[in-house]
């Protein structure tokens, strides 16, 4: 069913959630009129726009949290230093997600729902992303995450209900399949877990080599006791100028695949690791296994003055991924309640696609609202450059990290490409 009919489906029935839950009806925020080929949901929100966030705080993985709630806030600071939305200061909220091991994430997002907010910037995890489309449906409040990337995220939203800044993990085959070709190494194989997360890279990275001049010359699955000698035979008779590993983890077996592929010839710089097995390795394998090899991580690295605006919400702040991401997050959903005229979490999700692609290019909040003030149609491009969402709001457009690892298994980051 094409996303853009299950968007406007469910547009309408969040109407009928709003009717019982909007009290009383206030003036449209002022904004340009909808062009009648785009019909934006009739207005549901209360005039003010409040976001929600569900970053971790606790579990596993809080070290990713502070970078995306301190973006969040830069964000929020910006968008109410240039008028906030409709005239009014947008409100944020900001809770705890936990990981997939708890029901913090349910819990946190249903106190969200209770406090009235308009769209959710977050999850971080894909898992947790995947549990909350059935509850964010039903509330009517979109969600855009900033870190999960799962391929399946993009099928199993059903509802419309779910965008993302950080580009889905398939789209590394579509960057890799430029920049191999780019880097003299036309051919290549691939080594890949046999499930979805794999799968969905050998789509992508099969036809973007064929657009660059490139060529699949193997692709090799891996399952639960694959023999990672004799798989190194096989990619090695296909003599590959490359070797993607596509594994979803740092465990042992990516490791012994690692090991086997480098003494088949092809570890150094014809060995490439995908965002899932990009790893401190210094403690887990022999010294110098993985010098001159290369990784692919999603996301940009922010320059000196976006780390500042980090910093100023979090002098603390130690890591910033994601920081950016979730930042062009909270911008987007501000400038589609704008061009919506509403801060309905249904005419938000109708009008997100809308303010990335196709229009004035803007690199702001306050420069696209002034083009706003004249014009229907903007194209949104901030700290993590071009998003270009498609129907099923991934981001079609995407910044990469480029790293080497040194002689002591660590990784570290060359340069930034787009794909």
């Amino acid at each position: 069913m094409p996303r853009a009919f299950v968007r406007a489906r469910l547009a309408a029935a969040l109407l009928a959630v709003a009717a019982m839950t909007t009290a009383c009806a206030t003036a449209p925020m002022p904004t340009p009129t909808p062009t009648p080929s785009s019909p934006s949901p009739t207005p549901i929100g209360d005039g003010v726009l409040r976001i929600g966030t569900l970053f971790p705080s606790s579990g596993g993985v809080a070290f990713i949290g502070p970078a995306q709630v301190a973006g969040v806030n830069a964000a929020i600071r910006e968008i109410n230093a240039a008028g906030g939305v409709g005239g009014v200061p947008v409100e944020v909220l900001n809770r705890d997600s936990g990981d997939a091991s708890t029901q913090k994430a349910e819990e946190s997002f249903a106190d969200l729902v209770a406090k009235g907010v308009d769209v959710v910037i977050g999850p971080s995890s894909s898992v947790l992303a995947e549990r909350l489309f059935g509850p964010a449906a039903e509330a009517g409040v979109p969600l855009i995450s900033p870190a999960a990337t799962y391929p399946q995220l993009t099928t199993a939203d059903e509802t419309g209900v779910f965008s993302r800044t950080i580009p889905s993990y398939a789209h590394q085959g579509v960057a890799l399949g430029e920049l191999l070709p780019a880097k003299k190494a036309p051919k290549v194989a691939l080594v890949y877990t046999n499930d979805e997360l794999g799968t969905s890279i050998l789509d992508t990275l099969t036809a973007s080599l064929a657009e660059h001049e490139g060529e699949l010359v193997g692709s090799y699955p891996v399952r639960t006791g694959t023999d990672a000698a004799a798989l190194a035979a096989k990619v090695k008779t296909a003599a590959p100028d490359a070797v993607v590993l596509a594994t979803p983890d740092n465990g042992d077996q990516t490791k012994a695949l690692i090991a086997a592929l480098t003494a088949a010839g092809y570890g150094g710089a014809k060995l490439w690791l995908t965002s899932q097995n990009l790893a401190d390795y210094s403690q887990a394998l022999p010294a110098g296994l993985l010098n001159g090899a290369n990784g692919i991580l999603e996301g940009v690295q922010p320059d000196d003055a976006f780390l500042a605006k980090l910093k100023q919400e979090d002098p603390g702040l130690v890591d910033p991924r994601y920081g950016a991401e979730a930042y062009d997050a909270t911008i987007l959903a501000a400038l589609a309640a704008v061009l919506a005229g509403d801060d309905g979490g249904a005419s938000i999700a109708a009008a997100l696609q809308g303010v990335t692609r196709d229009g004035i290019k803007c690199s702001s909040f306050g420069e696209c609202l002034d083009v706003l003030r004249t014009e229907t149609d903007i194209d949104y491009g901030g700290i993590t450059g071009s998003v270009n969402f498609d129907e099923a709001g991934d981001r079609t457009k995407a910044s990469y990290g480029l790293y080497v690892y040194t002689a002591e298994n660590k990784y570290q980051r060359t340069e930034t490409v787009s794909g």
